[in-house]
């Protein structure tokens, strides 16, 4: 896959490709809902990228993570406000909502949330700042880089019929539910592909 650049073209692709879809929303069924923002943005040389966050080492839950802009969706907010809030607080980034281009399907986890992604357009100049109290690093991520050959990986597991995604991204691997927003991005919004991802499984060490 080439280097995809970011520019009006991309944005207007995306926009039709997660438009002429139709998400798969879940029922919470008793799950807390979540919400995440999938930011593409300029790696700084006319890239397209996505924003990835290292959490911080301090937080409660998921500490030391790569995860996407994201948390809780609170009482009386939508998803959309909640991502949107979240890419504020954790990044510093102020997105608007003409900044969205549309959703992907809800994907549930096994620690008990049902996340909602967002995909949304960041502004040419944007400027981001990792919050300390919960963010440790902020990196961009080339689409190119999620379409490697061989990427994602899919590994079969003995506790589940159902085979764990993961990313050889940033030096490390990169599990659901974040590898698996990825992957449905990639393959919904840049390729226009009907693909799902609620099935797909996360680590063993992440049922909690």
């Amino acid at each position: 896959m080439k280097r995809l650049r970011f520019d009006d073209a991309l944005r207007a692709a995306i926009t039709q490709n997660l438009t002429r879809r139709v998400a798969a929303p879940l029922q919470a069924r008793g799950l807390k809902r979540a919400a995440v923002c999938v930011i593409l943005t300029d790696d700084g040389e006319g890239v397209a990228s996505l924003v990835l966050t290292l959490r911080a080492k301090r937080l409660s839950t998921h500490s030391g993570q790569f995860a996407l802009p994201g948390g809780r969706v609170d009482a009386g907010e939508s998803a959309v406000d909640a991502a949107l809030r979240e890419a504020r607080e954790e990044i510093g980034l102020e997105l608007a909502p003409k900044a969205i281009l549309g959703w992907l399907d809800d994907y549930p986890t096994r620690s008990g949330y049902v996340i909602t992604p967002i995909v949304v357009w960041a502004p040419d100049d944007a400027a981001m700042s990792a919050n300390p109290a919960e963010v440790a690093e902020i990196y961009r991520v080339r689409l190119a880089e999620l379409n490697r050959p061989g990427s994602p990986e899919f590994v079969a597991i003995a506790e589940s019929d159902q085979p764990v995604i993961r990313y050889p991204i940033l030096g490390t691997l990169i599990h659901a539910p974040t590898a698996a927003v990825l992957y449905q991005f990639m393959e919904v919004a840049v390729h226009g592909r009907t693909t799902r991802v609620a099935h797909l499984e996360q680590p063993v060490w992440a049922w909690r």
